[in-house]
């Protein structure tokens, strides 16, 4: 049962990716947006070594001296010795010496490696980070190329597509008033009609009356 669910799982989840990829390849933009967050999150981790890297060579650098120091206690002490001729406590002295002395020689080197390695460190996080901030610039002109060839595209769609459109409108709409104004005026001139006939019967009968 569990290496079925197991199955379920992974299929789901190459489906899942599966969708990614093809949604990606279809979006160029968010593709790169998903890089350079992925970018981002390394440099970040880089970051956190170098200053690892830091504290590491602090640390070595503390010991180097705190080893240096105590050899350089122990030979005083077995010099002291020596002119006390007590000869066990100078031996005593000596190997203590020698014991620091090695262990100071062996971290003088680990220090100049560290800071060798830091120096490295710090150029290589300079370049990434230069290499990023390159990368968000080529991010943001491309961007303003997109916005651009989507509003001309816009712009081409209304102008181009739509041009004729209007110009049928207002002459639909000029068609429509001109026949409004026609019934308005037929309206009135039949309105009238009567009236003026009257008129110009009274005007006819008077005359004859006369």
């Amino acid at each position: 049962m569990t290496n079925v669910f197991t199955r379920m799982k992974d299929s789901i989840s190459a489906d899942l990716h599966n969708m990614m990829d093809q949604k990606e390849q279809k979006n160029p933009i968010a593709a790169l947006n998903q890089y350079l967050r992925q970018s981002e999150q390394e440099k970040e981790k880089v970051r956190k070594l170098v200053e690892r890297q830091y504290r590491l060579k602090d640390e070595f650098t503390r010991e180097y001296h705190r080893a240096q120091d105590l050899a350089d206690k122990r030979l005083k002490q077995a010099n002291i010795a020596e002119k006390a001729e007590e000869n066990e406590m100078r031996e005593f002295a000596m190997k203590e010496h020698e014991e620091y002395q090695s262990r100071a020689n062996r971290l003088k080197v680990s220090r100049e490696e560290s800071v060798e390695q830091l120096e490295m460190l710090e150029q290589k996080y300079e370049e990434m980070k230069h290499k990023l901030k390159d990368m968000h610039l080529r991010r943001m002109e491309l961007l303003g190329r997109e916005n651009v060839a989507n509003a001309n595209h816009q712009i081409n769609r209304v102008v181009d597509d739509y041009s004729n459109k209007p110009i049928a409108r207002f002459a639909e709409m000029e068609r429509y008033i001109e026949d409004l104004e026609y019934k308005v005026n037929s309206s009135y001139y039949r309105n009238t009609f009567d009236s003026k006939i009257e008129k110009l019967e009274k005007e006819m009968n008077t005359q004859e009356t006369n």
